[in-house]
């Protein structure tokens, strides 16, 4: 219905109707309310529907999935499993990681990335948290797992120039301290 139409039929004012059009989030009052319950109770079952579709809220660029991150921090004894990233001109050393594409649980990703990228099999024990990488602003999950089978090599050569396990203690010689999420130093302390 055009404004008119709308205001007619509820038998409101053409002004009354047009301002809800500018105004979207203005709340009617009691009467006014009663006229559109009403007008809506006795709408067809299509128009119905179509008002179902027409007010589910559009999702906002905040609801929208932020691009995230798995990270598999992957034990074997005393050893760390790490990755030597190829970057912009330059190599670092991080733990395997993987995109968490919507519908997919990010402990999935971090299992299934450490195996493409390292032919590494590993089992998700604990998750360590999340957080906005404070480098790239990412969001990332953090998982502790262990190691189940194979050995570590690079079978992703575009992406990673070297695979190694490296001693838990000697893990800040690869990656500086202040760059390893903490709760990542506790779990492995």
């Amino acid at each position: 219905m055009t404004n008119e139409q709308f205001a007619e039929h509820l038998d409101v004012g053409v002004r009354t109707v047009a301002s809800w059009h500018s105004s979207p989030d203005m709340v009617p009052k009691n009467d006014t309310q009663q006229l559109l319950d009403t007008a809506y109770e006795r709408a067809s079952a299509s128009v119905i529907r179509r008002f179902a579709a027409l007010s589910r809220p559009t999702p906002t660029a905040a609801q929208a999935q932020a691009f995230r991150v798995a990270v598999a921090v992957v034990t074997r004894g005393p050893d760390v499993l790490l990755v030597c990233r190829r970057g912009d001109d330059a190599l670092t050393w991080q733990f395997p990681a993987g995109t968490v594409k919507p519908g997919r649980k990010a402990e999935m990703v971090a299992v299934e990335e450490t195996r493409a990228e390292t032919g590494v099999r590993c089992a998700i024990r604990q998750r360590l948290g999340e957080r906005v990488h404070p480098k790239t602003g990412v969001l990332v999950d953090y998982f502790l797992a262990e190691h189940l089978m194979g050995e570590a090599e690079n079978r992703d050569p575009d992406e990673n120039s070297d695979v190694a396990w490296v001693p838990r203690a000697d893990l800040t010689r690869f990656i500086p301290e202040q760059h390893i999420y903490p709760p990542i130093l506790e779990a492995l302390a």
